[in-house]
This record gives C-alpha cells, structure tokens and sequence, in this order.
C-alpha cells in the first residue's frame, strides 16, 4: 500500500541506545528511508547536518541523499530555536521534499545562501584549486603504542574500553604515570604533547617510544581545537597557532601544515584567519567539529616567498589579494565582509 502523500516530522534520535550518556545516535534518516518507500512525494523537518556530511549519519546515506535528484530543500534555518523554541539543534533543521516522479537536480553541495555558492563555484573552478585538506591533520593522528601497554600492564583498566591506543582529550588524567610536568633526567628521547588540563592549555612529556609519531610530529604547524564555537557561519576559530617541531596533541587538538620552515607555517595561520578561508570553511563547517573533511572547499595556497600573495601584509590585505585571484565581484566581496568576523 502506497500513500499518495507524506508529511512529517520524524523521531529525531534514540535516546535509548549508545555508551556515551551524551549521545544519542540520530534515526531520522532511518524514518527518511522508510517514508520514501510507502509515497512518492515526501515532506518533512529535521536535522540538516546531514546536508554538510556533518553529525552521526553513516557518510554513504549522507552522500546518497546528496546525489539524489528527485530529493530537494524547501527551506532551510541555521538557527532550530527559531523553529523550536528553547531547542538548540546544531546545523540546524530543514524542511525537505522528495518525489520519486520528479527530477530537481542532484544537491551534491549543499549552501544554503545563494552568493555563497557563487563564491564556491568560482574557487573550485579556478585552475589552481586544490584543497587544503590533505595537510589538516586530524585529532586521532597520535597514538599510543603496545610499548606503552607492555611497561604498564595496568594502564588498560584506566583507560575506556576498546580505547587502549586513544591519544584522548582526558589522557592527563587517565595515565598520571607516563606524563610529566618537567622532562625526566634520563636516557629516553622525550615527545611534548599538548592538551588540557584543569582547562587549560599544558603540555606534558612522555616518552617518544609510548607514542605513534604522525607526518608533522617532527615539523611546524598550526595547531587548533577539534571543537570551535557553534557551527555558526564565519564564527572565529578558538586561539590557533604556530607550534614546533618535537610537539604532538591529544584527541582536543587538529594540526594544520608539514613545513620544514616556520615562516610558512605563520603564513599558514594567517591565511586562517582571513576571512576569505573561513567563508569557505563555512560550506562544511556547521557544527563545533573542525574535522579534515569540513576543509575540502578551502583552496591549498603556497605559503612561502615565492607565493602569489605577499604573506607580510595585513589579514585584511591578504583577504583582499584572495578576492582578486578568484575574481569574486563586489557583490560577493561583500557577502564574505558582512557575514565572516575579522580574526586578528
């Protein structure tokens, strides 16, 4: 039996499931599927984070909704309490519309301003484009090492289950034992790893042999939160920087850059902070997540002396050589402007 409509506002999440007593794993697009196959013309409200491939969705069902050409936005609110009062969905909430006899176009990426997806198309066509993402390293890159298990057999019951090797935001507190305040007088090679503690900021050593190195252990970098802000578009990020080589993070942290140079590595964080990369880190960003995939709209620059931006500027001048090399009219100059805050 098929109904001629569907019109709804699906269960959002399963508050019954899952360990972690702050999640609760989303179901809608479970309810989504399940709609699609008793009407062809579907309507209904719900969480949009799907639409940014953000949140707890499985990538494949986010992609196939992305990809589907019979399935279209109504409408779309950032903020949910405008919506439903008191209530803070981050990404905000969508009204949708399938039609399995209709073709709209395949959604493929999803902006929910019109100047904004003028501004992406203009930089993923440029010839030069290439995104930044490969060299944004993400928060699990560290590791801890069987060495670390084998001299501590006990450091098993201090960590979570099935998280033996998690380099976690809490590791300070979880394995006293293996990190120190001052480097310890001895004959082991020593690693600085940054987290929090009492929150704040602190680093700590451990020993280098208790701890998977990544590609930029050993180099410079930008360091930053995993979690910033709201989800908010052109929100600032949370105090960014230049970190050295010798220095690794745990699971609060994501790093930016490979350089063997530290001024490229300044450029890196100047870049960052222009407006002109944060809008285009908006396109994904729509949550606190600040994961390497959320960057794949922001377009790789060359960060040394020999770059077509002159990286000695202001951040406001640097935005400015941004607009002109990917050719944005005043129009969407002043989209960016207006809707991204300044970061200094």
């Amino acid at each position: 039996m098929k109904f001629d409509y569907l019109i709804g506002n699906p269960a959002y999440q399963n508050e019954t499931l899952g360990d972690n007593e702050g999640f609760a794993p989303p179901v809608y697009n479970k309810f989504l599927d399940e709609a699609y196959k008793v009407s062809d013309k579907v309507e209904m409200i719900h969480p949009a984070r799907f639409l940014f491939n953000a949140g707890s969705t499985p990538k494949a069902w986010n992609k196939k909704m992305l990809n589907d050409e019979h399935f279209k936005v109504l409408s779309y609110e950032a903020d949910s309490s405008k919506v439903f009062s008191n209530t803070d969905i981050k990404g905000g909430v969508v009204i949708s519309y399938r039609d399995s006899q209709r073709d709209f176009g395949a959604i493929e990426i999803f902006t929910p301003d019109v100047l904004l997806n003028h501004i992406l198309k203009k930089v993923k066509n440029s010839p030069s484009f290439n995104s930044i993402s490969p060299i944004v390293i993400t928060r699990t890159a560290y590791r801890l090492t069987k060495k670390l298990h084998e001299d501590f057999p006990n450091a098993a019951s201090q960590l979570s289950k099935g998280h033996l090797f998690d380099m976690s935001s809490n590791i300070f507190v979880r394995l006293p034992q293996v990190f120190f305040n001052e480097k310890p007088n001895d004959d082991y090679n020593y690693l600085e790893i940054l987290g929090r503690e009492n929150n704040s900021r602190t680093y700590k050593y451990i020993r280098e042999d208790y701890v998977r190195k990544t590609v930029n252990t050993d180099k410079y970098k930008v360091v930053m939160p995993k979690a910033s802000g709201t989800g908010a578009f052109g929100e600032v990020i949370s105090g960014p920087f230049v970190d050295v080589p010798g220095h690794g993070t745990t699971e609060t942290f994501i790093t930016i850059g490979i350089f063997d140079d530290e001024k490229e590595a300044e450029n890196t964080l100047k870049y960052i902070k222009t407006k002109f990369c944060r809008c285009l880190l908006g396109v994904l960003k729509r949550t606190q997540e600040i994961t390497p995939d959320k960057w794949q709209w922001v377009p790789m620059q060359n960060f040394t002396d020999n770059s077509d931006i002159d990286w000695s500027k202001s951040i406001p001048e640097i935005d400015q050589q941004l607009y002109r090399k990917y050719v944005l009219s005043e129009e969407e100059i002043n989209f960016i402007e207006t809707h991204v805050k300044e970061m200094n």
